[in-house]
């Protein structure tokens, strides 16, 4: 992959600002930075349109709530080709963490986030998606 070197006007404040927030990011250039937010933004679009992206759905529920397990378990089978593995951590002896990482439209991955954070028991969850690899 080559690389292109251009130049960016840029007020100096804004500049200032940037460059305080890349320090406390440990980039070590400003390219870097652009690079990451560039790459940002493009993986945004992915997941507004219908690109196919990769993610994970956390879950923090507590498994001693009636019926809560077989609802959360129902909803992951009709998502089933989405669903590509889910990991299930027992964190103390009342709740549970489930990662479940999934691969397809960015709509049903949302849509499946959605049904699981829902569920009464469920305390929290949250859909990190990202770029399946492709259009960036």
């Amino acid at each position: 992959m080559a690389l292109i070197r251009f130049g960016v006007s840029i007020e100096k404040d804004l500049l200032d600002k940037f460059d305080r927030f890349i320090g406390g990011k440990k980039y070590t250039n400003r390219s870097e930075a652009f690079r990451d937010l560039i790459r940002q933004e493009l993986i945004q679009k992915q997941w507004e349109g219908k690109d196919e992206v990769a993610g994970a759905i956390t879950l923090i529920y507590n498994h001693h709530k009636r019926e809560l397990v077989n609802k959360l378990m129902d909803i992951q089978h009709d998502f089933g080709r989405l669903i590509i593995s889910a990991q299930h951590i027992h964190l103390d002896h009342n709740n549970c963490l489930e990662i479940i990482a999934v691969k397809g439209s960015p709509l049903q991955a949302q849509k499946l986030a959605d049904n699981l954070k829902s569920i009464k028991g469920v305390k929290h969850g949250t859909l990190s998606m990202s770029t399946a690899g492709t259009g960036i």
